[in-house]
């Protein structure tokens, strides 16, 4: 195999010096001569075999001509613990507890492609030890729903961020070896009806916003492998999308590896075959013997499967196996990963208010802390992805461990009841902390002990928001409202002892209408990693400076958000169960094959209309002039930050700016800058402003740098829908620069 990797790189090389520039994509074909060579060797039955999974978590090689099979590895934010080979039971190993990375939109809220990349190496190193070879993930769909089950998972609202991000993760986890399969293509936005619901929308919000993320890293990043989405798009399942698969991804992008459906996303043959699928996970009843058989009749011919077989082969032959006495022989979690989790827990964390209780006073001596998200972990719960962590610092953990290294007391209640993910209906003797309903309201109880804790404390500290059972694969919230009576105890609270800080842990938005009030801190904690409780210690006490940025908008209601404003959310006709639950849990569920197919066939055929087009999160708030609760971008520091005036001009392909940044602060600190762009006088239809560029930058006390931005003109383009392709406006182009989508300090012009 070593021999192998050594062919690749120098057959590369050669067709770089022979031909120019190689694409990240085209690097995938220079084994095409050998691959061929060993497509003619396979019968027609090895090739099928390729086509479709052999286990849950593997699709088969060709082992008489030494082809590995390919494994595959679940979980964006970390590897999954090992399986039973044909169900998601665990396979009771001990060397598979993985790093638990902070979730997607953690990793967004850093606004780091530095860390991205980190993450993304992290993520890829551990994925050799258990000798996988295609991570599933990153998880890059736009956040378009703020009750979005997966936008945890997901990175951002905004293309311009997810796009840079994804690139970076990509390129981390390839770069060690590890194959992506970039998921969830496309328009997975939502979970409700998730397996037969229909995404129409038009192709110009289709390329600039839901495209972006995955085009970036499929042609600059070199993405081997892509998922596609279990819903349709435009009236076709994303598995057996013309449009998307040939036309654009294969046509336009260049795309040379292989698809991977989604477990359960393909719905037949000829359409899987004909429309750019490549594998069926899981199940052979599609990709299987029905295309042995569709050869034969004509249907289909053998020349389709080499081809299909050939771009599973590039992959195959551009990621190293790793041998099955060499693979799960350490443990999977290594210091250097726990090491980049905690760097990026550092940065996500975002400071939303402050009113002077942060960082934690010297003279503070007993804290309170207060809710059950002070210890649960997040590393799994729900359904889909979860990681089995080495370990989990809590936040309790985290509080706990700083405060008596100052000689500070700490003290905890649970405060209010939580919710527990189930299958089925839960039990008649619950668990005396567990709610049976998200608007269970407060326990007396629990309130009356927070409250007499409360005014025994110099501070408290309240741990709010959802968790892994609130916001999961498979269902979307129904609203965004703080579960259990929080918003009840947080005010007993606030009126026992005013030195409040309230930290939301939580993957996606909460409604804080109720809890901004008596709050005169507030912090966004995030689901974020192995050492997610040492990280905000570090914050709260003010050993480091909260530097994260919120990468989607907090609406002051749930209602002034784009998709419910303009009634395309949610479905009317409700939800008919979800897809993947009842085709992979059938040891739970005790469905019978035909019980589950009969399911499949009753499941609602719903439309989702994306009339909102490309006013998605900001854009929406921002043209329509409606206040959020907080903006995008949004981020308080312990410092300020001085903004100076941009110098601006157009240079070959490229906007350039450069600004002064002072930190006029007495800590070190981080501050993201970030560059919107608006165009006063267009004759086209835009956004009233839409981010084209960030930088992080890191500045000590008192310390000023001149700062450079770059736009290319190519992020500038729209779809024309009239000509089907990328257009630039000329014309004046304003600049605006500042903190947030809403905190514009500088602004400049130039023309196009």
């Amino acid at each position: 195999m070593k021999k192998l990797v050594l062919f690749l790189a120098s057959a590369v090389l050669v067709a770089s010096a022979c031909n120019g520039p190689v694409s990240p994509q085209d690097r995938l074909t220079a084994n095409d001569q050998k691959i061929n060579e060993l497509i003619a060797q396979m019968t027609l039955e090895e090739k099928v075999n390729m086509l479709h999974s052999k286990t849950n978590m593997s699709s088969a090689g060709v082992e008489r001509l030494g082809i590995a099979d390919m494994n595959y590895a679940d979980g964006p934010f970390g590897i999954r613990e090992e399986g039973q080979p044909h169900s998601f039971q665990s396979a009771g190993w001990t060397l598979d507890s993985a790093t638990y990375f902070p979730t997607g939109s953690a990793l967004a809220a850093t606004w780091s492609e530095e860390l991205a990349y980190k993450y993304g190496t992290g993520m890829g190193k551990e994925a050799r030890l258990r000798g996988k070879d295609v991570i599933l993930g990153p998880a890059v769909n736009i956040q378009r729903l703020p009750v979005g089950g997966r936008t945890y998972e997901y990175l951002s609202e905004d293309p311009i961020l997810s796009a840079a991000l994804s690139l970076q993760y990509t390129l981390g986890v390839q770069d060690k070896g590890t194959a992506v399969c970039i998921k969830h293509f496309a328009v997975n936005n939502q979970e409700t009806n998730r397996g037969s619901v229909d995404a129409q929308l038009d192709e110009r919000t289709l390329r600039e916003i839901y495209l972006k993320p995955f085009e970036r890293a499929i042609i600059e990043g070199g993405a081997m492998s892509v998922m596609p989405a279990y819903n349709k798009v435009n009236g076709d399942y994303c598995s057996e999308n013309e449009h998307l698969l040939n036309e654009i991804l294969r046509g336009e992008w260049g795309f040379k590896g292989f698809t991977v459906s989604d477990w359960g996303g393909t719905h037949s043959t000829m359409g899987a075959m004909l429309h750019g699928l490549n594998v069926q996970m899981t199940g052979s009843n599609y990709l299987g013997q029905p295309v042995i058989d569709s050869i034969a009749t004509g249907a289909l011919t053998e020349d389709l499967v080499d081809e299909k077989v050939r771009q599973i082969l590039r992959v195959r032959m551009a990621i190293e196996a790793v041998p099955a006495d060499v693979a799960n022989t350490v443990q999977t979690s290594q210091p250097e990963s726990q090491q980049i989790a905690l760097e990026v827990a550092r940065k996500s964390i975002v400071l939303l208010k402050n009113m002077g209780l942060l960082p934690i006073a010297k003279d503070v001596k007993k804290i309170a802390v207060i809710g059950q998200n002070a210890v649960l972990k997040t590393q799994s719960g729900g359904m889909g992805a979860g990681v089995k962590a080495l370990y989990e610092v809590t936040p309790l953990e985290g509080i706990c461990k700083r405060a008596a290294e100052l000689g500070i007391e700490v003290k905890y209640a649970p405060g209010y009841k939580t919710i527990a993910f189930r299958w089925g209906p839960a039990p008649a003797n619950l668990d005396p902390l567990e709610a049976r309903s998200n608007d269970e309201p407060a326990d007396p109880a629990l309130v009356a002990e927070a409250v007499a804790l409360a005014k025994e404390a110099d501070l408290v500290l309240f741990f709010g928001g959802t968790n892994k059972s609130i916001e999961t694969e498979g269902s979307d919230r129904k609203n965004i409202d703080l579960p259990c009576g929080q918003n009840e105890l947080v005010k007993a609270l606030f009126e026992a002892n005013p030195e409040l800080v309230s930290v939301l842990v939580s993957g996606g938005p909460t409604d804080l209408r109720e809890l901004e009030p008596v709050s005169p801190a507030i912090v966004q904690a995030w689901w974020n990693g192995t050492e997610g409780g040492t990280a905000l210690a570090e914050v709260l006490f003010g050993d480091i400076v909260p530097s994260g940025k919120l990468p989607f908008t907090f609406p002051k209601k749930l209602e002034d958000s784009p998709a419910y404003a303009m009634g395309n959310f949610p479905d009317p006709n409700g939800a008919g169960g979800d897809l993947f639950s009842l085709m992979f849990r059938p040891d739970v569920l005790k469905m019978t094959p035909e019980e589950r197919q009969k399911f499949l066939d009753s499941l609602p055929k719903p439309v989702s209309k994306y009339t909102e087009r490309f006013y998605v999160g900001y854009r929406w708030f921002d043209t329509k002039e409606i206040e959020p609760m907080y903006p995008f971008g949004y981020g308080l520091s312990y410092v300020y930050f001085e903004y100076g005036p941009i110098t601006a001009k157009v240079e070959k392909e490229t906007v350039k700016i450069s600004f002064t940044l002072h930190n006029d602060g007495e800590y070190d600190a981080d501050e993201v800058a970030q560059l919107y762009v608006s165009r006063p006088e267009s004759k086209v239809e835009w956004p009233v402003k839409e981010l084209k560029a960030f930088r992080r930058v890191t500045l000590n006390a008192g310390e000023t740098k001149t700062v450079t931005m770059e736009i290319p003109l190519k992020d500038l383009r729209y779809w024309n829908e009239g000509t089907n392709a990328w257009d630039l406006e000329h014309g004046k182009l304003q600049l605006l620069l500042g903190g947030s989508s809403d905190d514009i300090r500088e602004t400049a012009e130039v023309t196009i």
